[in-house]
């Protein structure tokens, strides 16, 4: 007999974008929603689901909120162990703090000892699925890799590919880029619920050459998905300036090796131009906005509300160890701050989607994880929106569910997941 447990409490799903229509027509509300074989069998009432699957197991989570696993769309798994390192801009951050902790990764051990770590401080802050940039190791893929399928957990990865300004020893060929992340590929996408994501780390770490293999690498593989950087600082772009200067501009050094198309994932994109801009929206590539490691490495403000007036897509990404939190709830915050100062006030609903829904569709995955809906994968977090004393204390006055949940957004870390579940299975050890 299939295993069917029915959770109850406040379950949130999403029935269009809230950034389409007015934010609280966009979502609904149910009692309670049913679990079957690792994923969504049906939500409604509790009278209705208790009657019609009798033999179902009951979870009782009172008035916590239910809703889809948060998926981050921009990480970097191997930064876990130097988040929040002191000041710096990001080249200079890269050669003091990242470069000398991805040296590491060559060692299997500490791999996967740092991918198990990751993956623990993430499911407890609700995290279900992320997509993560790896280091030039093809034991830090496989260690990834292998943490996740242990929790059949959804995730998305890829060897970083970096021949130049970076240190021996984190240093490839174009060469060998392309042999060892196709060979990953190969051994890994479509595997369970595990991703491949080519990924050129970004123009300055990479030749011409090197990114001409990568863009060969992705039309052969064009299924998969393709991860990288794009105009995150000032001096970040008058560098690709000056190593690509005939480029049209930074885009163009992704654009002229065929690695620009919709299924690529170009993180920060702050700084764009006008025709980075047109060009990325024509081709439908996403955009990921990663507003704690903006604002803590002092990159600039993404302008969220124009591009999603231009008909981007548009994912929301902690960038972890850049981005100074693992909770997509302090990321949440953030943008709703970035937002503030620039005139646009986010609505909760807007913000539980950009790290739900929106997140899923950077990743093309929003067919399978992302919301609570018949069919989709029982990814889900449960918020408690009474976790401490001072959430719990604005959270009583609220007069409905987004005055309710709002508080959590911008005050809740881990204290506020209650419960975690990946695929159908119960993965917190919370009371």
């Amino acid at each position: 007999m299939p295993q069917k447990t029915l959770l109850k409490g406040r379950v949130l799903s999403f029935l269009e974008s809230p950034f389409a229509t007015e934010p609280t027509r966009a979502t609904n509300t149910h009692e309670a929603v049913l679990i079957e074989d690792g994923k969504i069998k049906a939500l409604g009432s509790i009278a209705k689901l208790s009657q019609e699957h009798p033999e179902a197991q009951d979870v009782e989570y009172g008035q916590h909120l239910i809703m889809a696993g948060f998926v981050d769309p921009h990480v970097h798994y191997p930064q876990t162990a130097m988040i929040a390192s002191w000041g710096k801009r990001l080249i200079d951050w890269l050669n003091t703090y990242t470069f000398p902790e991805e040296m590491k990764f060559g060692d299997p051990r500490y791999a996967s000892e740092i991918a198990n770590r990751y993956l623990d401080l993430t499911a407890s802050h609700g995290t279900t699925t992320m997509c993560s940039f790896c280091t030039i190791h093809p034991e830090s893929v496989d260690a990834f890799f292998e943490a996740a399928q242990l929790r059949g957990q959804r995730v998305v990865a890829g060897k970083t590919c970096m021949d130049r300004n970076a240190p021996e020893g984190l240093r490839d060929t174009a060469q060998t880029a392309y042999n060892q992340s196709q060979s990953l590929l190969e051994k890994w996408h479509g595997v369970n619920r595990l991703s491949y994501a080519i990924t050129p780390r970004f123009s300055p770490t990479s030749t011409p050459e090197q990114l001409e293999a990568m863009g060969a690498l992705w039309a052969k593989y064009p299924q998969c998905l393709m991860q990288t950087h794009l105009c995150e600082q000032t001096d970040e772009i008058e560098w690709v300036r000056s190593l690509f200067p005939n480029a049209r501009d930074y885009l163009d050094t992704y654009e002229q090796f065929g690695l620009l198309g919709g299924n690529g994932l170009y993180g920060h994109v702050i700084h764009l131009e006008t025709r980075e801009r047109e060009r990325l929206r024509e081709v439908g590539a996403a955009l990921i906005h990663c507003p704690t490691s903006n604002t803590f490495i002092g990159s600039g403000l993404f302008e969220l509300d124009d591009l999603m007036r231009q008909g981007h897509r548009i994912g929301l990404a902690t960038d972890t160890g850049g981005g100074s939190s693992f909770s997509m709830l302090r990321t949440m915050a953030t943008a709703y701050e970035i937002g503030q100062l620039q005139g646009t006030a986010l609505h909760p609903a807007q913000l539980l989607w950009l790290g739900t829904v929106g997140s899923a569709q950077s990743l093309r995955m929003d067919d399978c994880i992302g919301n609570i809906a018949p069919g989709l994968e029982a990814d889900l977090v449960v918020l408690d929106l009474a976790s401490t004393p001072d959430i719990a204390q604005r959270e009583a006055t609220a007069e409905d569910l987004w005055e309710a949940v709002f508080p959590t957004i911008m005050m809740g870390d881990d204290r506020a997941v209650a419960d975690v579940w990946i695929g159908g299975n119960r993965v917190s050890r919370k009371p």
